[in-house]
């Protein structure tokens, strides 16, 4: 059974910021790993942490001279200035319960197959800014829905694309392509309009 880096969402208002980049890990220091940069296959560097439970798999599995293709969660405080959080590694052979032996080696086509490709990335938040001349819009994701009191839980996505003002408090469901370090708007979709009808900040 093939596992699916971008596991469907189970929860029609479930927020979430994930996406997977094929690239390099490079660490900033051998002795410590958990810190470094993603560099993809264009060349570009992004700032990347890599969290705990990823962590004790990049120790046992990982090749730091080969690419892998990387599980993230996007943080950015504009739209030049992505920073990754590693949550795991998607890799169909060693991973996953996947024979060796098939002859679907092709990673990108494996990919497809769920709907995915590099660089995508699946948003969803409440719509709280929209930048009609700049072309930007921000996504609000609270990590949990049960921890909304701890303000550090929440945190925002700037995004290059264009959505209407109307639709702003509106949860949106969105798919991102990453480009540089931009991420872009490819679609989206409303899933419940004006949440802050009944909900007091």
């Amino acid at each position: 059974m093939l596992k699916n880096p971008i596991p469907k969402v189970t929860n029609q208002l479930q927020h979430r910021a994930i996406g997977i980049i094929n690239g390099k890990f490079i660490p900033h220091d051998s002795e410590q790993l958990n810190r470094g940069f993603l560099i993809d296959s264009k060349g570009e560097k992004i700032e990347t942490v890599v969290l705990g439970r990823a962590l004790s798999l990049l120790k046992k599995h990982i090749d730091l001279r080969k690419s892998y293709y990387w599980i993230v969660y996007p943080k950015n405080k504009n739209t030049q200035n992505l920073h990754l959080q590693v949550a795991g590694i998607w890799d169909p052979y060693q991973l996953n319960n996947f024979p060796n032996d098939s002859s679907k080696t092709n990673f990108s086509k494996l990919l497809e197959e769920l709907d995915l490709k590099d660089n995508y990335f699946s948003v969803r938040g409440e719509l709280v800014f929209v930048n009609t001349q700049k072309k930007e819009i921000v996504i609000k994701i609270c990590s949990d829905l049960k921890s909304k009191k701890l303000k550090n839980k929440n945190f925002k996505l700037v995004i290059k694309g264009e959505i209407s003002l109307e639709l702003l408090h509106s949860f949106v469901s969105l798919d991102i392509n990453r480009d540089g370090k931009s991420l872009k708007l490819l679609k989206y979709e409303v899933i419940k309009k004006n949440l802050s009808e009944k909900k007091l900040e």
